[in-house]
């Protein structure tokens, strides 16, 4: 029998390989495994790295039920991850394109922080969750203050939904213009290519998204399916950014696929025993 080289096995078309560092969502419908489905779909390599896991809990109105991860255990994960596909690795396919979701903690944060710096990616995408329902008000506010502190000047790409966007900026966001405001006071603020979701926030028939990079700022717009927002798509929205830009797409390239991508999935979104649907990473197809 022949021998062959393991390196022999590897495809020249090898995918790109994307880590998120985020939650676990035990319906599925939205933090990693939303991530992980969205990779998949979008032709990369993903990997996930759990922050806390987070199960919402039937008998009390279906709020959150949120455990952080022990801190080893995610500087475990983290050294597990680059050592095998960081940009110091080796890896014929480097890990140069990281996710950030759900932290949960200032303890997270400062973990998290400090692989960043560490392994210097090209791309970090930020969805930045500001709230966690499952959180004591005083620890959410720290949470929020140190994700601010920390991580957002850390992130190339910036995701974030109405309140986060009004949160960054520090603006009222009532309808497009308000929206466009935010992005580009959120772009001054970090450097980042922004992408600010309106949603189903505004008003009018359209959900409506803004991009701005410091350069180039650009409505995206598709006609709304239902009036009511949908698990996972904020996820899935960021996690497809993240696997665009790592297939050497621009920012903006980026934004309007992961925005034709989430419309498809909001278009063939699950239902279940729960009071909300979910997105179906597969709708697109």
């Amino acid at each position: 029998m022949t021998s062959v080289s393991p390196d022999a096995t590897l495809s020249a078309d090898a995918p790109a390989v994307v880590l998120t560092i985020a939650g676990s969502e035990a319906t599925g419908g939205a933090g990693a495994q939303a991530d992980l489905k969205t990779f998949q779909e979008l032709g990369v390599f993903g990997i996930a790295n759990l922050t806390c896991i987070v199960s919402f809990d039937p008998k009390d109105s279906w709020n959150h039920r949120f455990v952080p991860v022990d801190q080893q255990v995610i500087a475990d994960q983290l050294e597990a991850t680059t050592a095998a596909y960081g940009p110091a690795s080796g890896a014929p396919s480097a890990l140069d394109t990281v996710k950030i979701g759900m932290l949960g903690s200032p303890a997270t944060i400062s973990t998290v922080a400090g692989a960043l710096k560490e392994n210097s990616f090209g791309n970090v995408v930020l969805d930045p969750v500001l709230i966690c329902k499952g959180q004591e008000p005083g620890h959410a506010l720290d949470t929020d203050q140190a994700l601010k502190a920390q991580i957002l000047p850390l992130a190339t790409f910036v995701t974030p939904n109405h309140f986060e966007a009004e949160s960054l900026s520090g603006l009222e966001i009532t309808d497009v213009e308000s929206l466009k405001a935010a992005a580009v006071r959120i772009h001054e603020l970090s450097g980042a290519a922004v992408l600010a979701k309106g949603g189903v926030r505004l008003d009018g028939p359209d959900a409506v998204d803004v991009f701005y990079d410091g350069e180039t700022l650009e409505v995206l717009s598709a006609p709304k399916v239902g009036e009511v927002a949908v698990s996972g798509a904020g996820c899935s929205l960021a996690a497809a950014v993240t696997a665009e830009l790592a297939k050497g797409a621009s920012p903006l390239d980026a934004a309007r696929t992961a925005k034709d991508f989430v419309t498809a999935g909001i278009r063939n979104r699950v239902a279940s025993g729960a009071p909300f649907d979910a997105l179906w990473q597969g709708g697109a197809r």
